[in-house]
């Protein structure tokens, strides 16, 4: 175990005071407990920060400053009026501090202050603010907080549950609109003369938890924003747009790309916090009953069952992320059985916090913890964004949530009221978990991850240019808005008959609403809807692209923590008929996968072995399913499939290695098929470290001998057509994302390979051939002329 001390890192933690080295002090006391020795591979303590305040802005109304007085904020911080003070000026920022860190002030001060302003003598509308966020639920808890100011602000959401008299009366009354890009694009944009009032006024477009719009969805949020901003400069309004985050790396960039504006950077915290300590915690090998007779590790839920149930007992307020609510109820219900062995009246002390719940019955449990009559709770990650729980004193965090930025985020929850606050993280068995609980500066250094989406992407950027001259007739002078790539898929719209060139622009001719071509949540083709057997409710869709995998006959299908069952899959009327259920197993989708080379972009030579990226044509085809138990992960059973080949156009990065470089390396070719196969597994594994990405984002693809380049290749690609960013992202950090996958395999502590290292629960192989000692060999080979 190693233990060290960090700069600030911007987590927003404010725990509750106690004594110094407390927090340290319970950690070391949860690995002391007998039978977990070497769990506990690292800590790091955040030494405590002290408050930076500034004055309130001069231009802030006394009213405005009153009400955020009585709520206690008697003096703002600092990175709050930096903020304020730019976006007052006029200039576009983003605010990227830590979790508790109270970024809302920071566009709550100049739109408030707009909007009294900007107020007719006869009480017509002020300035107009529109409110951006990833989900409903923040939506409506910002809507809440923002009514208890107090303040006479004219303020509505606009979503999916908004009545028509609610719709109607934002449109003709509103001066503060909380909404989502959904919503933006479907709705307010495609009949933006009914809202001509509203957009004419709009000063501020603020754009909360902006670190959430990567991949596919930031592309197509960032094209939103751009039809935004042409649709309110034909009404003749700039809005500023003030961008919000937990801390990303190159804000700033991020931000630019977003919105395609240049970005001012707040980063500098100046909220307080006392110490945080967060251990890495890896759960022990416990069997040797998984695929192919590799070891398994204890789940991390077990793991994080067990911690939750010694800090309930030691009063200590604790909060468990958990990734499935099926995880998170399981994991309150262990927890309760251990502390009922210790405590009869100690179980009630423990509850579940998942999805479904009315926003009454979220404020109840919200409560009851910060009263002390809950001291334990576990949460769906997806919950994330819509709680707001504070007074703890410990988070658990069952998995890296993703990103860097995300595990700040979480781990923030602890010590919202005072001095110190406990997190530790649990590792899953996967690669990318283990190499983060082994290689503590992935964490703790630098920000090691990116946010990457790629607006040019033309899946993307053809259906909302599509949109835009729908709003309005696209001219030569729009064009520049949507980037570089415009002009080439405007040309190609007109010669599909989609566009229709014109004297004075473009114009949509098809009788269909164009805002429908773009499924800005996916890019997959058509997507699929989930109706529920019985009831006939649409639960909720998944993309065409994915349905084949997920909702095939026989598959588990999780949604926003409910498990169903998956009964049939229409794929001409585009439906998947399921039922709630609770199986004792997940599924896993086995395919056939072939890859040709479409056309190279780029290359770079690393020795005799090339590294390039291009475009790539993928087919698929899901040929069964496998059933794993729940929990251990062994296979018990395979189901054959009958589904149709399907072909991706994406981007990809791959490596090839000459026959006399292997030949040298000592790897037998018998055993080529198996290295290149493992490499390409963990290097899957690992790039969500380098790019903002879910490992089910992308896909890969190995071989000993490829036709198109004549030498054992491994591709590694983006799952989604056209390409999201992240394959690029691999080819710009390939030397620092190969060395850490070669890393993560030789550190593991497994014989011949588990699904810590070189084992996917996506392989549609079963992970076989798989050579891990090989795959070591392999990297040396191709690591040797790394570029440095």
């Amino acid at each position: 175990m190693t233990t060290t001390s960090s700069p600030e890192t911007g987590s927003g933690a404010r725990p509750r005071r106690g004594a110094p080295g407390s927090a340290r002090a319970l950690v070391e006391r949860l690995a002391a407990v007998p039978g977990r020795e070497e769990r506990l591979t690292h800590v790091e303590v955040l030494p405590a920060r002290e408050a930076r305040e500034a004055a309130w802005p001069a231009w802030v109304p006394d009213d405005v400053r009153s009400a955020f007085e009585a709520r206690g904020v008697l003096r703002p911080w600092a990175h709050q009026v930096a903020a304020a003070e730019a976006a007052h000026a006029g200039r576009h920022v983003v605010l990227s501090t830590g979790t508790a860190s109270g970024k809302s002030l920071g566009y709550l001060l100049p739109a408030l202050a707009d909007v009294r302003a900007a107020r007719g003598p006869k009480g017509q509308r002020g300035a107009g603010v529109l409110y951006l966020s990833p989900t409903k639920a923040l939506a409506q808890d910002q809507l809440a907080s923002l009514r208890g100011l107090g303040l006479d602000v004219r303020a509505t959401t606009h979503d999916g549950d908004s009545s028509r008299e609610q719709r109607e009366w934002a449109r003709d009354h509103a001066e503060y609109v909380l909404t989502n890009p959904d919503m933006l694009h479907r709705s307010l944009l495609p009949g933006h003369q009914r809202w001509a009032s509203f957009l004419r006024s709009l000063r501020y477009v603020v754009v909360d938890e902006c670190h959430h719009y990567r991949g596919v969805f930031g592309a197509h949020v960032a094209h939103v924003l751009r039809r935004l901003r042409r649709v309110c400069a034909a009404y003749g309004a700039s809005p500023t747009f003030v961008l919000a985050s937990a801390t990303v790396s190159d804000p700033e960039v991020a931000g630019a790309r977003l919105t395609g504006l240049p970005v001012e950077a707040v980063t500098a915290d100046g909220s307080p916090h006392g110490e945080v300590v967060l251990g890495l915690w890896e759960p022990p090998f416990t069997s040797w009953g998984g695929e192919n007779g590799a070891p398994v590790r204890r789940a991390a839920s077990s793991e994080a069952a067990d911690l939750l149930a010694d800090l309930v007992a030691e009063d200590v307020r604790t909060l468990a992320f958990v990734r499935s609510r099926r995880g998170a109820e399981q994991v309150a219900l262990a927890a309760a059985e251990l502390l009922a062995d210790v405590d009869p009246s100690l179980p009630r002390r423990v509850a579940s916090y998942r999805s479904g719940y009315l926003p009454e019955e979220r404020r109840m449990l919200e409560q009851a913890v910060r009263a002390g009559e809950l001291t334990g709770l576990a949460a769906t990650n997806a919950l994330e964004l819509g709680i707001d729980i504070s007074g703890l004193d410990a988070v658990l965090v069952a998995g890296f949530p993703g990103t860097r930025a995300a595990l700040w985020q979480q781990v923030g929850r602890a010590g919202r009221s005072g001095g110190e606050a406990v997190g530790v993280m649990v590792a899953r068995d996967d690669p990318l978990d283990t190499y983060l609980v082994t290689h503590p500066d992935a964490l703790f250094g630098r920000p090691v991850e990116a946010t990457v989406f790629d607006p040019d992407n033309p899946y993307v950027l053809a259906p909302h240019l599509c949109a835009a001259a729908q709003e309005a007739p696209l001219t030569e002078a729009d064009l520049p808005l949507f980037g570089p790539a415009a002009r080439g898929t405007v040309d190609g719209l007109v010669e599909a008959g989609l566009l229709r060139a014109r004297p004075h622009g473009w114009f949509w001719t098809d009788r269909r609403r164009a805002a429908d071509l773009a499924d800005i949540r996916s890019a997959g083709g058509s997507p699929v809807q989930l109706v529920e057997v019985g009831t006939g409710r649409v639960v909720g869709t998944v993309d065409g692209a994915s349905a084949h995998g997920t909702a095939h006959p026989g598959a588990v299908y999780v949604h926003r923590g409910e498990t169903y069952l998956v009964r049939s899959l229409d794929l001409e009327h585009h439906v998947a008929e399921i039922e709630p259920a609770s199986p004792p197993f997940t599924t896993s989708a086995r395919e056939v996968t072939d890859i040709s080379i479409v056309a190279e972009r780029e290359h770079r030579w690393w020795g005799d072995c090339r590294l390039a990226l291009g475009e790539v044509d993928v087919s698929h085809q899901v040929v069964s399913f496998l059933r794993r138990r729940v929990p251990g992960g062994e296979v018990v059973g395979e189901e054959p499939l009958d589904l149709p080949e399907r072909t991706l156009r994406t981007t990809a990065v791959w490596w090839t290695v000459p026959a006399d470089a292997l030949a040298e390396s000592g790897i037998q070719a018998a055993d080529l098929p198996g290295a290149a196969h493992a490499a390409e597994h963990c290097s899957i594994g690992l790039l969500p470290l380098f790019a903002t990405c879910d490992r089910w984002d992308i896909g890969g693809v190995s071989t000993a001998l490829h036709a198109d380049t004549g030498r054992l290749t491994v591709f590694v690609h983006d799952g989604h057509p056209g390409g999201a960013g992240f394959a690029e992202r691999g080819y710009r950090a390939a030397r620092r994302w190969l060395t850490a996958t070669r890393e993560a395999i030789a550190a593991c502590r497994c014989v011949e390979g588990c699904p810590s290292c070189i084992q996917s629960p996506k392989c549609g192989n079963q992970n076989n051939p798989l050579d891990k000692s090989g795959a070591i060999a392999l990297l040396d080979v191709l690591l040797r002329h790394a570029e440095v």
